[in-house]
């Protein structure tokens, strides 16, 4: 079932790794301040300048197994040998009071989201192409040659599942991916049914004429 159009919006960001996801949500959230970055955990290791709580809840295995056995994530998934999930309590008491809320997982998460929140919107940003990928991992000095290769294996099985997705950007120019992303959040918020709820005692005062 539909929640009212008073409910905040949950928007769904999926990419490979590597096609340059995070820096376009950061720069989405700072052009929008009424969106919020859903906080995940993760079993993996803090990259350079990632802080806990802010990036990532960062738990052991065995924390994160527990909580998944007491039913407390939306989504989780394993991605390259580590754990990823969305606490489902948080997410729909967020909704709930109204505040847009911004989940960056990936396309297995997505779907599980999906099947929880169908209203949700689904945003898959891809590369401009396959060397244009390998030239950004390369370029972010984080990984062995072993792991890179290992990514990109991976984002083909990725985006062949893009089509899942209600929107795809290309991120080929970072300045006009952000334009198509910002455009997608605003388009959802001037839908009609949200749109009459907001605007409900203007409507009612023309309706009283």
């Amino acid at each position: 079932m539909t929640p009212p159009s008073s409910n905040g919006v949950l928007y769904i960001v999926s990419a490979p790794s590597g096609a340059g996801k995070t820096s376009l949500v950061k720069a989405l959230l700072k052009a929008d301040p009424a969106i919020r970055l859903s906080v995940s955990y993760t079993t993996r290791v803090p990259r350079p300048g990632e802080t806990d709580g802010r990036d990532y809840h960062f738990v052991s295995r065995e924390r994160f197994e527990a909580m998944l056995a007491e039913g407390e994530f939306l989504e989780h998934a394993e991605v390259y040998g580590n754990f990823y999930g969305t606490s489902k309590g948080v997410i729909a008491r967020d909704l709930d009071a109204g505040h847009d809320i911004l989940l960056e997982i990936d396309w297995q998460g997505a779907a599980q989201v999906k099947t929880h929140f169908p209203q949700s919107a689904s945003i898959f940003i891809l590369p401009p192409s396959f060397n244009a990928l390998r030239t950004r991992l390369n370029g972010r000095g984080q990984d062995s040659a072993e792991v890179i290769e290992r990514r990109l294996a991976a984002a083909a099985h990725d985006v062949a599942h893009a089509g899942t997705f209600d929107y795809i950007i290309v991120n080929d120019d970072f300045d006009h991916a952000l334009q198509d992303l910002v455009a997608i959040t605003r388009s959802i918020r001037l839908e009609a049914a949200r749109q009459l709820d907001r605007y409900a005692m203007l409507f009612d005062e023309f309706g009283r004429i």
